[in-house]
């Protein structure tokens, strides 16, 4: 086998197939389709302070070569979560990486240090992007000058990996990047969903309950692709790259633009078993090639 592994902070993972929050739940749900051991990790859906219900009404509409979600974050609250699942996935010999999120920058240092205390956790990734809650994240995430102060102030109560995921929804991606990275960020994850909308036709009114939400899949993936780029070089901390990823052929065009890793996420429910896949196909090309992950990556000729 080739050697995949890559480091993100203090976090090495196996191979740069990472799951994307929000589309793997906490990670067992998807132990029947594939070999969890055998990707770089997964990062779980955003966790919170406490237990949120997500958006009410319809959440999900499929769109051209993609779909829009509205879910709203919900999930079980940083109590549940330490004390009933970790239990259950600190097992895996793959790495964790807990995405979290609040409405302030006090509940987010508070909920970061909280985290911190578990060991089994690897990383946290700091969600700043979410497009379809009414505050939070979203607020900060346009924002260069609160996105170094808040990581600055998480980065105070926190030693391991941080990881800040930038929204797609601003000017230029590379001055909230450049800031993450001021305030002590381990790596950067983009891009997160698009906004959207969609329309009943024959009712007149929006799909979603929530009106707007988060464009994903292929679709994106063109926009995704130029923004890492863009960071990759205005930045030098690692970048995660996501969006529309899924095949091999976009896995392979997100190291070469200089991704260090990747998120896999609409795709998975499509392929749940689709990350595996795609681990073992970089494998197998790379062997093929006779060439390592660090001569692709960040290979683009400009």
């Amino acid at each position: 086998m080739t050697d995949l592994r890559v480091h993100i902070g203090k976090t090495t993972l196996k191979n740069p197939i990472l799951t994307a929050s929000g589309t793997f739940g906490y990670g067992p749900e998807f132990e029947p389709y594939l070999n969890l051991n055998a990707i770089g990790g997964f990062c779980t859906k955003g966790i919170s302070l406490e237990p949120r219900p997500g958006n009410p009404g319809i959440r999900i509409v499929e769109t051209a070569s993609g779909m829009l979600n509205s879910i709203g974050l919900e999930n079980c609250g940083s109590r549940v979560f330490l004390d009933e699942t970790m239990p259950k996935i600190a097992r895996y010999d793959t790495a964790i990486i807990v995405n979290f999120y609040a409405y302030t920058e006090e509940d987010f240092v508070k909920l970061a240090a909280v985290l911190s205390e578990n060991d089994r956790i690897d990383a946290l990734e700091m969600n700043l992007s979410c497009p379809n809650v009414k505050q939070g994240g979203s607020a900060f995430g346009a924002d260069p000058k609160l996105i170094e102060s808040l990581t600055a102030a998480v980065r105070k109560v926190t030693a391991k990996t941080l990881i800040v995921k930038l929204s797609p929804n601003v000017a230029d991606i590379t001055l909230t990047a450049r800031a993450a990275e001021a305030g002590g960020a381990d790596a950067v994850s983009l891009i997160n969903t698009l906004v959207g909308t969609a329309i009943d036709r024959r009712t007149r009114r929006f799909v979603l309950g929530n009106k707007v939400g988060g464009l994903s899949g292929p679709a994106i993936k063109p926009v995704a692709l130029r923004m890492v780029w863009q960071t990759a070089k205005a930045v030098k901390i690692p970048v995660i790259g996501m969006g529309g990823i899924a095949s091999l052929g976009d896995v392979l065009d997100f190291l070469i633009v200089g991704a260090r890793a990747v998120q896999v996420g609409s795709a998975n429910f499509v392929d749940p078993g689709i990350a595996q896949t795609l681990a073992e196909g970089l494998d197998r090309y790379l062997a093929e090639r006779q060439e390592t992950i660090d001569q692709l990556i960040g290979s683009v000729q400009e």
